[in-house]
C-alpha cells in the first residue's frame, strides 16, 4: 500500500466505499483539505458514481472535511475535462499538492487522473490500487465503517441487494458469487455501488429515515428521501 509524505490532499469523492477508505488513508499521514465530487447528468458516465451523489455533502460535514462539488455533463472523454477544472480549482481554493482516488483495478479511471493531475504539476496516490478485494472488504467491516449497497447492476444481484449492509455474511456470499459468476466482490467492475454511513474517520455518523428502492431487470437504486446526521 502507497504512504503519503506529509502532503495536502484533494480525496475524489463519491461516498462511497472506496473514496472513504482511501481518504482515511490518506488521513493517517497527511492533511485532506477538501472533498473533490463530479456531479454528471449521464447516469451511465465512465469516471464518476452517480447513486445518492447528491447525499456527498452531508458526509463531507459527517467528516468534518470542507467539500467541493463540480457539475459535468458527463460525455465521455470531455468528463475529463470537467475533472481538470475542478482539480485546479481544488489548488487554487485549497493547496492541494496532491489528488487521491479510490480506483482498485480500473485502468481507465486510474491512467486519467494520472494525466490530469501530471498536466497540472501535482501527485496522484491511489492507495489502495490492486488490493485483495475479500481483504479490503473484510478490513472496512474490521475498522468500523457501516457501508450499504446502494446500486446494482448486474446479473445475479437482485433487488433484495438494494440496500443491505456490508458485512461477514455479504462478503462470503460475494466470495461465492465470483466463483461463479466472476463477480468482482468490491463492484469494481460496476455490479454495485456503495454509500458509507459511518466509520472511523466520521464526527458523525448518518442515519436513513426514508427511503424506496427502484428496480428491473438486475439493475436498480436505493433512493434516499430522507436522512440526517446524528452525533456519535
Amino acid at each position: 500500500m502507497l504512504l503519503f509524505i506529509h502532503m495536502k490532499l484533494g480525496i475524489l469523492f463519491s461516498g462511497g466505499k472506496d473514496s472513504v477508505f482511501a481518504c482515511h488513508l490518506a488521513q493517517q499521514t497527511d492533511e485532506v483539505r477538501c472533498l473533490i465530487t463530479l456531479i454528471s447528468k449521464n447516469k451511465e458516465s465512465y469516471m464518476f458514481h452517480t447513486p445518492n451523489i447528491g447525499k456527498c455533502p452531508m458526509l463531507a460535514e459527517a467528516m468534518g472535511i470542507p467539500y467541493l462539488e463540480w457539475k459535468t455533463p458527463g460525455h465521455e472523454e470531455e468528463e475529463l475535462g470537467d475533472l481538470r477544472d475542478a482539480i485546479a480549482h481544488a489548488i487554487k481554493e485549497h493547496g492541494i499538492e496532491g489528488v487521491v482516488t479510490g480506483a482498485i483495478e480500473s485502468v481507465y479511471q486510474a491512467t486519467r487522473v494520472q494525466r490530469i493531475c501530471d498536466e497540472l504539476g501535482i501527485w496522484c496516490f491511489n492507495p489502495i490500487w490492486q488490493i485483495d478485494q475479500l481483504r479490503y472488504l473484510r478490513i472496512l467491516i474490521a475498522q468500523g465503517f457501516n457501508v450499504i449497497i446502494s446500486g446494482i447492476s448486474a446479473y445475479p444481484l437482485e433487488k433484495e441487494w438494494i440496500g443491505r449492509r456490508l458485512d461477514e455474511r455479504t462478503i462470503e456470499e460475494l466470495s461465492e458469487l465470483r466463483e461463479r459468476f466472476s463477480i468482482n466482490p468490491s463492484g469494481e467492475g460496476g455490479e454495485f455501488e456503495t454509500m458509507v454511513l459511518d466509520g472511523p474517520n466520521f464526527k458523525k455518523r448518518i442515519e436513513v429515515l426514508e427511503s424506496e428502492v427502484e428496480y428491473s431487470n438486475y439493475s436498480g437504486t436505493l433512493v434516499i428521501r430522507s436522512s440526517r446526521l446524528v452525533g456519535k
